[in-house]
């Protein structure tokens, strides 16, 4: 007689790694389009976010207007125990920072305007993925506070500008010239 066997044999071992193998294939690009998801909602909260600074900051800082770049949005090297109108501490250190292009979440954000010296007439408020697996959609918004968004592949290297951020109309968005609302 065959004396019993204590444990698992190899093929049973085997079976048990291929099921998961098959399960996490399944899993991970749906995790990935998840996370793709997340960073282009965050990114949309972060451009209504900066929103809402400029606008308090121009109603704050009257004869600055808006805000030319976000680092007087953000912190810019100070505590913030006393905010002024280049360190007005409304935005956090990560999107509100001291460099052209500020990375956070995925996405870089950018801040451009038609002039730089006080009073600042408007402001246009750009984010892009940083590449194609960390989100899907370029941003951008004006003084009007409607975030845009287009779907092209084309990652931003530079601040949208004013001109091409007020751009609508492709139904298709299919363009990366044309940005449309937000819904």
């Amino acid at each position: 007689m065959r004396e019993q066997q204590k444990g698992f044999s190899l093929i049973e071992l085997l079976i048990v790694v291929a099921i998961i193998l098959i399960i996490a294939a399944i899993a991970i690009p749906n995790l990935l389009r998840a996370r793709i998801s997340a960073n282009d909602s965050a990114a949309a909260a972060t451009i209504r976010t900066i929103n809402t600074s400029e606008v308090t900051y121009s109603t704050t800082y009257v004869t600055a207007g808006y805000s030319a770049d976000l680092k007087s949005l953000g912190p810019n090297a100070t505590t913030c125990t006393a905010p002024t109108s280049t360190g007005a501490c409304l935005l956090d250190n990560i999107v509100g920072c001291t460099a052209a292009v500020c990375p956070k979440g995925g996405y870089n954000y950018f801040m451009t305007a038609t002039a730089t010296t006080a009073p600042v007439p408007d402001y246009t408020a750009s984010a892009g993925p940083l590449g194609v697996s960390t989100g899907s959609r370029n941003y951008c918004s004006n003084p009007d506070a409607v975030v845009r968004f287009n779907m092209s592949t084309t990652v931003l290297a530079a601040a949208e500008t004013l001109a091409a951020c007020a751009t609508n109309s492709d139904a298709a968005n299919t363009t990366a010239a044309k940005y449309n609302a937000l819904q």
